[in-house]
């Protein structure tokens, strides 16, 4: 210690005291905004390892979590966030918060310390349910979005374009949010046995002929049926192209 700060008796002396005593009585003071709660990014990876370990019945020190984008920041969130696993692949997690509203997608690893950013897997499009859609349902445009997230680790099956579920009906009940997957889907049926269909034949370039025909068998998108004219009772071929529609072989 300074040998001016154990000095008395004149008003110099004193006043070095004071500032002395106030050095002294600021250093701990210091140290305490040093050790203030985690920013909200450390808490949420935290909360991640929590739920990965009693998900997964690891330690949670053997959870590696990939750091996020340097342009991401992680707004505190004011309710409990939401941890689940948005696709098949334990892998990818998905963080939620309900106020404020965001959600981020992060990339883990187990039994590792540490995952490295060279490992990171990109984000790509995915086709997701904006609601639980059940088996047999016909996709429509309305019912898909499309988002940016990391694909299911080896999973090339996955969609990625609305379009790719057009005319599709799902086999089995799928989740909102969950990616669709090619052998989540079968062509629809377009065409229904005793219907009235659209026959079109020629090209629309040149000519094109449109006759209504009735169907003598269920068929779906690409598939070939038979139909026949309710009024001669002949019987032609068509290809199914659409609801209720065929095009003349």
């Amino acid at each position: 210690m300074d040998k001016n700060c154990v000095k008395s008796s004149t008003p110099m002396n004193t006043f070095l005291q004071f500032m002395c005593l106030m050095f002294f009585c600021l250093v701990p003071a210091s140290q305490a905004v040093a050790a203030s709660p985690a920013a909200p990014e450390q808490a949420m990876q935290e909360q991640v390892r929590q739920w990965l370990a009693q998900t997964h019945g690891v330690a949670a020190n053997d959870i590696g979590i990939a750091p996020l984008d340097t342009r991401v920041q992680v707004q505190p969130c004011s309710r409990p966030l939401q941890v689940d696993h948005p696709f098949a692949s334990r892998e990818s997690v998905r963080v939620r918060c309900g106020t404020p509203g965001w959600q981020l997608y992060l990339q883990v690893s187990f039994n590792a310390p540490a995952v490295s950013s060279a490992k990171v897997a990109l984000a790509t499009t995915l086709v997701v349910p904006r609601q639980l859609l059940t088996r047999g349902t016909l996709l429509k445009p309305e019912m898909l979005e499309e988002i940016s997230a990391p694909a299911p680790a080896g999973d090339r099956s996955v969609l990625s374009s609305v379009k790719d579920a057009q005319y599709a009906e799902l086999v089995r009940d799928v989740r909102a949010g969950e990616p669709l997957r090619s052998s989540d889907l079968r062509r629809a049926t377009m065409v229904r046995q005793g219907q009235e269909v659209t026959m079109v034949v020629g090209e629309q370039s040149s000519f094109l002929v449109r006759v209504r025909l009735e169907a003598m068998q269920d068929g779906r998108m690409g598939e070939q049926v038979k139909l026949k004219n309710p009024e001669s009772g002949r019987q032609v071929s068509g290809v199914v192209i659409g609801p209720n529609q065929v095009k003349g072989l």
